[in-house]
């Protein structure tokens, strides 16, 4: 069943692979920016699996898996390398009073500290790796994900650890560093830059991910990897729905659909048959679809007007 942007699916914008290999070649995080929908976070398990195939051969091993950070607003700096849980120390170390309780069993490491951690194996590290311990040094891909959430601080306290990437286990007082030549890739994604400090912007590498134009064939490509090429009826239908969902984005006051919904809705429309229809039936059938085409009231109601 056809799946909204698998990463081996993924169709690249032109210069966006040319941001990505510049980026990797300078050492900078790769900033994307892009309205919902248009596959910045996609990017990174693309990303991965092409780094794999890419340094195969290596003198290390490259994860066909981004690790993940998902930003919060109440995201602190130290937890995009890692988390101590002090409560669970606290209660452990009164329980055993003669002691045998360490602090390294209540830290574990986040997607870039976890990163920073495999590209250099030492088994010191391991517990606070978890299941992706490896005793070859890895590469990685490194997903910050909805950067413009956090707080402003966020961004500049991260900035050092991320150039250098090397950052400090302070309950422990242990510097972790990269690996010498093992790539850790940092990809993040906003949805928009303003909210971000000059100082962060000027340190990354930034690549604007545009919404296809409608004669722009990006977005029929994307569509024809996930639900297969059309011919015939089935074409034309194909073209006369991506017509109306260009119209739904221009219509829509709230919340443009994005290709997310697009092909979740074609996907849909083709299971119901719809090329087959008569005009009355097809027009019955967008009707009774249109919520997942647009997601608010507001955007129903004047995407309604269309059909």
């Amino acid at each position: 069943m056809p799946m909204a942007y698998q990463a081996a699916d993924y169709v690249l914008p032109a210069g966006l692979l040319q941001a990505l290999e510049g980026a990797i070649h300078l050492r900078r995080p790769l900033l994307l920016t892009g309205e919902p929908g248009t596959g910045k976070t996609t990017l990174a398990d693309w990303a991965a699996q092409y780094l794999h195939q890419k340094y195969q051969g290596a003198p290390f091993h490259f994860r066909p898996e981004p690790l993940r950070f998902s930003t919060k607003t109440s995201s602190q700096a130290r937890d995009l390398f890692y988390t101590y849980d002090a409560l669970s120390h606290f209660q452990a170390a009164n329980l055993k009073r003669d002691g045998g309780v360490q602090i390294g069993d209540y830290l574990e490491l986040q997607a870039l500290g976890r990163a920073i951690a495999l590209s250099q194996p030492n088994p010191a590290y391991q517990k606070m790796v978890g299941d992706d311990w490896h005793d070859q040094a890895q590469g990685c891909v490194v997903l910050i994900d909805e950067i413009d959430k956090a707080p402003r601080d966020f961004t500049n306290d991260v900035l050092d650890e991320i150039d250098r990437q090397r950052f400090l286990l302070r309950e422990t007082n242990t510097e972790l560093e990269r690996g010498k030549d093992v790539p850790v890739v940092v990809i993040m994604t906003s949805n928009s830059e303003k909210n971000l400090p000059d100082a962060f912007l000027r340190r990354c590498a930034f690549f604007h991910i545009e919404f296809p134009a409608q004669d722009d064939p990006l977005l029929r490509t994307i569509v024809s990897k996930h639900l297969g090429a059309a011919t015939g009826a089935t074409a034309q239908a194909r073209e006369e729905l991506i017509g109306f969902f260009y119209d739904a984005r221009a219509a829509s006051p709230r919340k443009k659909p994005a290709t997310a919904e697009l092909l979740g809705w074609l996907e849909l429309l083709e299971m119901q048959n719809f090329a087959a229809k008569n005009a009355a039936e097809r027009k019955q059938l967008q009707e009774y679809n249109l919520s997942f085409l647009v997601k608010t009231q507001e955007d129903l109601e004047a995407v309604r007007k269309l059909l």
